[in-house]
């Protein structure tokens, strides 16, 4: 394979040349990868590596018709939208016709951290109300507006904004309200009610809510049931309005709906949605999609909103592809059938593994919670990263995120399949039967083979999985918890930091 240097020398110019604040994956002993196809990742030595990380590829690595349509626009023009064009008007359409009918305007950028900049933008413009309320661990981009309502990078040194009000993110596994409590939804929605409140005594005006439909950085985090529903009624009173994050988890990773916010129910629907990442499947691309009630408000600021890149030619025809591989490839079909497959094969290991606290998830997004204490869900923060870079030496690349950095998250490009699936889980296994060993925990018969896994997922996405044939992971309620795990995982800790 052509390598323009030697990975040493790479390496060298990365450090002399690149911000040391850019890091890469394995900073500890980095992969260089020259080339990638649909699920896997080739170094310079032509090891190849399945690919648990990229949803940013999302239909899979260089796909041959998203890289063919991008060819054949790119040889017949590229401009900037302020020319009449087709794409934008044809990828626009189509967009919305997978949205709820009321988002059909649409504002195209270059990054979900544009479309994210963008959203708050328009819910200012709307009512000239300037307060957001953001949860607890999330993170919305790198631009200066976004890092100030994202607690996951703003609370490593810097203050709280006065407008920007932090509600405790929906986590009923590790969060204030748990899997015991009688209404988590109700619970966490009524902090967010409280916020609205204490901002209103002091004299200030929401503007927006903005979450992810489903926290990744903040551990793969899955909202609890009406949540959502709840906090859009406070926030709507309060005349702010609902800003859906779908750049992580939109366009079909949750299977059978093409929205993650689409899983709360038909009565939910946002009044701003963004998106990114998985758009252009690896190409740049992003968009906004609102109300016209909300584009034409922040068309009456008098400021006409350009970006010169923002829906070009190019941008549309690899957008309008990605949506074609989606549809035709049933992308869809398959994140919920792998999907099925791989949380089972995983709720397995939590029946053999006292590492494993939770498995959570839907479809290709899915996290692995690990814990060295099942009871008291102690983070295991030092063997989560002691996986990933074991998992790397078995040709399995995943990443570890959340508040404790103890979360394994998994979402691989959307042709992931059950083989691939299988093989991952194998090897996760055996490095935590060898973790275990070390430490001689018991690693057989945790919990019966027929009793219930801890798998947490929104009600809707739990009845499907069961008409899709999948076990289910909530009978036998009374089952208890098994209590197993000792603290034997904290000396393992210890020598792994040595």
């Amino acid at each position: 394979m052509c390598e323009l240097y030697s990975k040493q020398d790479t390496l060298a110019l990365r450090k002399k040349h690149i911000g040391p604040s850019c890091k890469v994956f394995f900073a500890a002993d980095p992969i260089k990868i020259v080339r990638a196809q649909r699920q896997y990742m080739f170094d310079e030595k032509g090891e190849q590596y399945l690919d648990c990380i990229n949803n940013v590829a999302h239909v899979g690595h260089c796909h041959p018709e998203v890289v063919k349509a991008a060819q054949k626009q790119m040889e017949l023009l590229n401009t900037n939208s302020r020319f009449l064009h087709d794409n934008i008007v044809a990828y626009a359409k189509r967009l919305s016709a997978t949205l709820p009918d009321k988002l059909s305007v649409c504002y195209f950028t270059n990054s979900g951290s544009e479309a994210n900049d963008l959203a708050l933008r328009l819910a200012w413009q709307l009512r000239g109300h300037q307060d957001v309320i953001t949860l607890d661990h999330a993170y919305h981009g790198h631009l200066s507006s976004l890092i100030e309502i994202s607690p996951y990078k703003f609370q490593q040194g810097k203050d709280v904004k006065e407008f920007v009000h932090v509600a405790p993110a929906p986590d009923t596994y590790r969060g204030k309200y748990r899997d015991d409590h009688a209404d988590p939804a109700r619970a966490y929605a009524d902090e967010v009610k409280k916020i609205i409140e204490e901002a209103h005594n002091s004299g200030r005006k929401i503007a927006a809510f903005i979450a992810e439909s489903m926290q990744s950085c903040g551990g793969q985090i899955i909202p609890p049931a009406g949540y959502f529903q709840k906090v859009a009624e406070y926030v709507r009173g309060a005349g702010g309005v609902f800003i859906a994050d779908e750049v992580q988890v939109g366009f079909g990773r949750v299977g059978r709906h093409f929205w993650s916010f689409q899983m709360l129910g038909e009565d939910f629907v946002p009044d701003i949605v963004t998106m990114g990442k998985p758009m252009g499947n690896g190409h740049p691309m992003a968009c906004v999609v609102t109300t016209k009630e909300i584009a034409e408000a922040f068309s009456s600021s008098g400021i006409e909103y350009f970006n010169t890149y923002g829906g070009n030619p190019v941008s549309s025809a690899v957008g309008l592809a990605v949506l074609d591989v989606i549809e035709n490839e049933d992308l869809q079909g398959n994140a919920t059938r792998v999907g099925n497959y791989l949380t089972e094969l995983l709720n397995k290991q939590k029946a053999k593994h006292t590492l494993i606290g939770d498995i959570r998830g839907v479809g290709l997004f899915i996290g692995i919670d690990l814990v060295k204490d099942r009871e008291k869900r102690t983070p295991a923060t030092a063997e989560a990263q002691h996986i990933i870079y074991k998992m790397k030496e078995k040709r399995v690349l995943l990443s570890a995120d959340g508040p404790h950095r103890n979360v394994l998250k998994i979402k691989p490009p959307m042709c992931f399949t059950e083989e691939d699936a299988k093989f991952m889980v194998d090897q996760l296994d055996g490095i935590l039967t060898d973790l275990e060993d070390a430490v001689g925990t018991k690693t057989e018969n945790v919990i019966s083979e027929n009793s219930p896994c801890r798998t947490r997922m929104p009600n809707e996405a739990h009845s499907e999985m069961l008409r899709d044939g999948a076990p289910d992971p909530k009978e036998n309620p009374s089952h208890k918890r098994n209590r197993l795990c000792t603290d034997k995982h904290s000396l393992l800790s210890k020598r792994l930091k040595t």
